[in-house]
């Protein structure tokens, strides 16, 4: 129903509709930039179908800015359209473009590795890299196995996908030897499941690519761009390793922009967003997968071993539905027990209140030494931003 009423507009107004199907968003954004033109996607992300909303591309496979983004909202709420009456070329359905997506990802892995007899277990979230992903690995020669590929417009990230591994985290420990992947509905975030049946986290995933990077004399100035919510101890990790970590807001977007600023050439989010910038303009999953069975032939490891070389500061995370979304700062009840928090820490770890992005929600996080203490923190203060924001 949404491509249908946003191809008829984009017709409606002169322009051109070209339809690419279903799609991964990087794919989208990778097509936008080689094309020339203006991607959107229909996303929920990792979220329900309730969710589902557009993501643009400008015509070099980048996101709209914060201003642009404002600018556009702006023209749309005051109804500021192009001129009605115009008719533009017939509306196009084109469903090998995913095939150059494919193409694309496929000339990127290093023919010096293969796949071969790899055990790979992807876990599709009943989302857009239903055909894209298993296409890619099998033609790679992966020894594949699929679960959550069948969607039905209802189901997408549905118990499953890169926010509910336990799923591919069983199947993994049901075959010897293999290893997971799980991408989020639209495919721009990679969880992966490392051989002894552990998930790991964004950040873990992070710094073994940075690792690999580093070896094979890919990081450009040897700097690495994360999220405020990145774990203190990945922080302090990439610092051992002689290399810079700059810290952005939450959102992907946020960070590739940092990443441009500074010439940064690897960056992500805790939530499994990784962003190679001199290989595409946005975070993509397939890729992400893609580079960490790189290192490991590169290093020689099993992914558990990769994995268990960065030691993680304990974390408990807290999301409240909320109502209403005012500035957190300015609600003392809630700057009380941040500070409390933070106080009862000390140096040795830090709190996080944010809003998120994208659904009606209050994210707390707080990091420290003891995990009961932490836990009884986090859960102090989302109880107080319960009562004041609902």
């Amino acid at each position: 129903m949404l491509e249908k009423a946003l191809a008829q507009g984009i017709h409606s107004s002169g322009g051109e509709a070209i339809l690419a199907g279903v799609i991964p968003t990087p794919g989208l954004a990778f097509l936008a930039k080689k094309m020339g033109r203006v991607g959107i996607v229909i996303s929920a992300s990792h979220s329900s179908f309730e969710f589902n909303g557009f993501k643009i591309f400008k015509s070099d496979g980048t996101k709209l800015t914060d201003e642009e983004e404002e600018t556009f909202e702006g023209l749309i709420f005051k109804k500021n359209f192009l001129v009605d009456g115009l008719s533009g070329r017939e509306i196009l359905t084109d469903e090998n473009l995913a095939r150059e997506y494919v193409f694309f990802l496929k000339n990127i892995f290093p023919p010096a590795y293969n796949l071969q007899r790899k055990k790979i277990i992807l876990d599709c979230a009943n989302g857009a890299t239903h055909r894209v992903a298993p296409r890619v690995f099998e033609d790679l020669g992966a020894d594949l196995t699929l679960i959550f590929t069948e969607p039905d417009g209802r189901n997408i990230n549905a118990d499953c996908g890169s926010q509910y591994t336990s799923h591919l985290e069983a199947a993994v420990k049901k075959e010897p030897g293999a290893i997971g992947f799980a991408f989020d509905g639209d495919g721009d975030r990679l969880i992966a499941v490392a051989d002894d049946g552990k998930t790991l986290t964004g950040d873990q995933i992070l710094y073994i690519l940075a690792r690999f990077f580093l070896a094979k004399g890919l990081l450009k100035n040897n700097r690495v761009v994360s999220t405020v919510m990145s774990n203190i101890n990945f922080i302090n990790a990439l610092k051992a390793l002689e290399l810079e970590h700059l810290a952005t807001d939450v959102g992907d977007r946020a960070v590739f922009y940092a990443m441009r600023a500074r010439g940064a050439v690897l960056g992500g989010e805790e939530s499994g967003h990784i962003i190679f910038s001199d290989f595409h303009t946005t975070g993509d999953g397939i890729l992400s997968a893609l580079f960490l069975l790189s290192a490991l032939d590169h290093f020689k490891k099993d992914l558990s071993q990769l994995a268990g070389e960065l030691n993680l500061a304990p974390k408990a995370l807290l999301s409240v539905t909320v109502r209403n979304r005012p500035e957190l700062r300015l609600i003392p009840e809630i700057s009380q027990a941040v500070k409390k928090a933070e106080a009862s820490l000390g140096s040795g770890g830090r709190v996080l209140v944010r809003y998120s992005g994208t659904e009606p929600l209050c994210r707390v996080m707080v990091e420290g030494r003891n995990e009961p203490e932490i836990k009884k923190l986090v859960a102090e203060i989302a109880e107080i931003i319960e009562k004041k924001l609902n």
